[in-house]
């Protein structure tokens, strides 16, 4: 659960704060609200519901205002999703820095048995270890790890590639530690495909695409002028 909190109305203000100015319906009960003062609060412009492409994700609120940061959006998606949600792929890519290519849907994993949050692209799993779990922000995702290898599952080897060095360079991952993490996941889905980057030849952590297509180009010229090797 994202949060518990005490009997106290007080506290949903200091909640909103923590989560980008968004709560969850659950979360107003547990503060000491009552149904009544919630909808109390709906009709005098306290609360707000919160929708996202013209669905409304029943039962999450913004306070104060209805206008959300990109974070709060992201937050009422977590929350919507449900208690042991997590932003994942490229919501958690997005997150995390590692992908500043913006996702038309918002994706969340989140337990294999449960209801269906409509208007989330939704993973499910029958198990997200602990460490596959983070926060950022304040907003439950994947770790970078687990980021990375479900990233693997739908990206092709560059980007993927490109994806690695950012996670590298923000000191999220290294790879002899994210090679070692794989070593644990082995026969997970996406992880051969992530270590298949990271035993590439070619693969050098690198500062942007230009340096990567530059060493590409320059490792494939010096095997031409090298010629045959010796025997």
């Amino acid at each position: 659960m994202v949060w518990s909190g005490g009997r106290n109305p007080r506290d949903v203000w200091a909640l909103a704060r923590r989560q980008h100015g968004v709560v969850a319906r659950h979360q107003l009960i547990d503060a000491g609200l009552s149904r009544r003062a919630i909808e109390h609060r709906l009709r005098k412009g306290r609360l707000h519901p919160v929708g996202h492409r013209d669905r409304t994700w029943r039962g999450v609120y913004a306070v104060g205002r209805p206008e959300l940061t990109e974070r709060g959006v992201l937050m009422a998606a977590v929350l919507f999703a449900g208690s042991r949600a997590v932003l994942s792929h490229e919501s958690a890519a997005q997150l995390w820095e590692i992908r500043h290519i913006r996702s038309s849907s918002i994706e969340v994993t989140v337990p294999a048995r449960g209801r269906h949050p409509v208007g989330l692209r939704v993973h499910r799993r029958t198990h997200l270890p602990a460490d596959d779990r983070s926060i950022r922000e304040g907003i439950p995702l994947t770790s970078p790890t687990r980021t990375l290898i479900d990233l693997a599952t739908c990206l092709g080897p560059r980007p993927l590639e490109a994806a690695v060095n950012e996670a590298d360079k923000l000191d999220l991952i290294d790879p002899e530690s994210l090679r070692g993490a794989l070593e644990r996941r082995s026969g997970m889905r996406g992880v051969a495909q992530l270590r298949s980057v990271l035993d590439r030849r070619t693969f050098v952590l690198t500062d942007s695409e230009l340096e990567r297509r530059f060493l590409r180009l320059a490792l494939r010229a010096g095997r031409r002028s090298l010629g045959p090797a010796c025997t």
